[in-house]
This record gives structure tokens, C-alpha cells and sequence, in this order.
């Protein structure tokens, strides 16, 4: 069943990335920049986490016998956790990383990646009758892979606080995201491996998907927050700013259609802009002033525009 096994792996993954890409409403991430970070998870992390864990697992044996049980719950998650966060050391350096959201967005797609390949792993490897096979599809696609999912999403979102915070010991965030992301893995990979708490692990992970899905829109809260203050600041009707920060922004006629998008996109990055500007390093300060600058003038134009083709009408 291997054709099946990997239309059970791939489908579900894709549905969840569209989801999660979806779900930021205000600043979607470029989806070919996302679609990096699934492919990353899929290939890159699976790749370096069998070498890490060969790895550990042949030193391990050289003190103990390292069993299946205790790569389950001691070097999968550590070795896991690591090359899947690995690739955010890389994200968080770029401008299109912006804030907590970004990093739930980037992380969570890096997990879902994971997820696949090890989905298709399992289905072929354990799936021995078709009873079993559907048993692992349905179990491995709601909770297992999840899970890889929500563990890289924190950890992407404690690199997004860190990336725009002051305080001097922003660099202990994401030590603290990844024992967290360590921390979710273990207690799933723990709670599985016996019969007596299995029940206590789909549990525990239907609460983890609740508490994801809450902080999820946290952070859109924040980011609504964050365009209805500094658009204030700036030249916006008031009827304007509503809109900017709430889903009519999608609804046609509040705006001429020629220029919605744009004045969307340019409104939404002026705000956010202003924030990292703030919070930025001085070294980094003037690239966002110039951002800030563009965007306005940006605005401005678009002002001009409809204004114009008014009065020509």
C-alpha cells in the first residue's frame, strides 16, 4: 500500500499547511517562503534527525542498551526538536519574519513537513493489515503529526518574541521554546507507548491543539492591536482603521477595487513597521525608517489616485 500510504501521508500535511498559511489573516507569509520551511521539515530535519539519533543511539549502547522505548521518549524528542527548530535560525534573520504569528506560521510548517515523511514511514513500515493501516492513518494524521506541528510552532514563536524584544535576556526565549517543544514530544512519544495511557495522550494533545488554536488568535489579537494603534497615528479615517483591522478589509466597496490590495498591503506593513522599528536594533533601525517612509509615500500615491479617478468621473 505504499501509493496509499503516501496519499494518506501528503494530503492531510498540504490541508494543514493551507490552513495554518490561511489562518494569518493580516500578513500572510509568502507561500512559496512557507512552502521552504514544509519541504525543510519533510526532507532536511528527517534527514539529520535518523543521522543524530543513529548517533546517540550507537553511544547510548555503549553504556546501556539503548531500547526502542527509550529512543521513543529520550532521543526523538531531543534530536527531533533540534533539526526541525535548526532551520528558524535562518528564518528569523530574514525581514520577512516579523512577529509571534510569523513564527507559529514558519515553525508550524517545518512540523507538518516532519510529519509527513514520518507518517509515510510508519504507514508502510508498521501499517501490516488494513485494519492496522487505518488505525495508524487516522491516529498519526489528527494527533502524532500535529503534534511535530505545535512543538516547532512554539519554538518559532518564542523566536519571534525575542527577535523584537529589549530586554537583555531575550536570548533565553528560545532555549525555553525548545524545552518546551522537547518537553510536548516527550509527553505524547511517553503516553502512547503504553496501553494504561493511551487515552491520557489523545488527551493531552486535544488539549495542546486547543491551547495552539487560542494562542493562534492571540497573536492575531496583537497584530489587530498593532494596526488599530499606529494607523491612528497616522492620516486613516476612522472607518478606514476598522476595517484595516477586521475581516471587512476582504469585502469590496469600501474602497475603490483598483487599488484595495494594495492599500491593504501597504497600510498593514506601515503599522507593523513602525513596531520593529521601535524595537529594532540601532543597527537596523534605519532600513525600517526607509520601510516606514515607502510605505507611506506608498499610501499617499494610492490617495492621489482615487482622488483623481474621481474627478474624472
Amino acid at each position: 500500500m505504499i501509493l496509499e500510504s503516501l496519499a494518506a501521508a501528503v494530503i492531510p500535511m498540504f490541508v494543514y499547511l493551507i490552513l495554518l498559511w490561511k489562518m494569518d489573516k493580516y500578513e500572510p507569509e509568502p507561500l512559496t517562503f512557507v512552502l521552504k520551511h514544509f519541504f525543510w521539515g519533510a526532507f532536511g530535519a528527517v534527514f539529520f534527525a535518523l543521522i543524530g539519533s543513529q548517533f546517540l543511539t550507537f553511544n547510548l549502547n555503549l553504556v546501556t542498551t539503548a531500547t526502542p522505548f527509550l529512543q521513543a521518549v529520550l532521543i526523538a524528542p531531543v534530536v527531533e526538536e533540534i533539526t526541525k527548530a535548526s532551520y528558524l535560525f535562518k528564518t528569523v534573520k530574514s525581514r520577512k519574519f516579523d512577529n509571534l504569528t510569523d513564527g507559529l506560521v514558519y515553525g508550524g510548517a517545518i512540523g507538518l513537513g516532519f510529519g509527513m515523511t514520518e507518517n509515510f514511514l510508519y504507514f508502510v513500515t508498521y501499517g501490516d493489515t488494513y485494519s492496522q493501516w487505518i488505525f495508524l492513518v487516522i491516529i498519526r494524521s489528527s494527533f502524532s503529526a500535529v503534534m511535530h506541528c505545535i512543538s516547532t510552532a512554539t519554538v518559532g514563536a518564542f523566536l519571534g518574541i525575542s527577535k523584537f524584544s529589549v530586554r537583555k535576556n531575550k536570548y533565553l526565549l528560545f532555549p525555553m521554546g525548545l524545552i518546551i517543544a522537547v518537553f510536548l514530544h516527550f509527553a505524547w512519544n511517553f503516553s502512547v507507548s503504553f496501553d494504561s495511557t493511551y487515552l491520557y495522550g489523545l488527551l493531552f494533545m486535544f488539549t495542546v491543539i486547543i491551547v495552539f488554536i487560542k494562542l493562534f488568535r492571540y497573536s492575531l489579537k496583537l497584530e489587530e492591536k498593532i494596526l488599530i494603534e499606529e494607523l491612528r497615528d497616522e492620516d486613516f479615517p476612522n472607518e478606514h482603521i476598522l476595517i484595516l483591522s477586521s475581516r471587512l478589509r476582504s469585502i469590496k466597496g469600501w474602497i475603490d477595487e483598483s487599488v484595495r490590495a494594495k492599500y491593504i498591503s501597504a497600510s498593514t506593513k506601515l503599522a507593523f513597521r513602525k513596531v520593529e522599528e521601535r524595537n529594532a536594533e540601532e543597527s537596523k533601525k534605519t532600513f525600517y525608517q526607509n520601510e516606514i517612509n515607502y510605505y507611506r509615500n506608498e499610501i499617499n500615491q494610492l490617495r492621489i489616485r482615487i482622488k483623481n479617478d474621481t474627478t474624472t468621473e
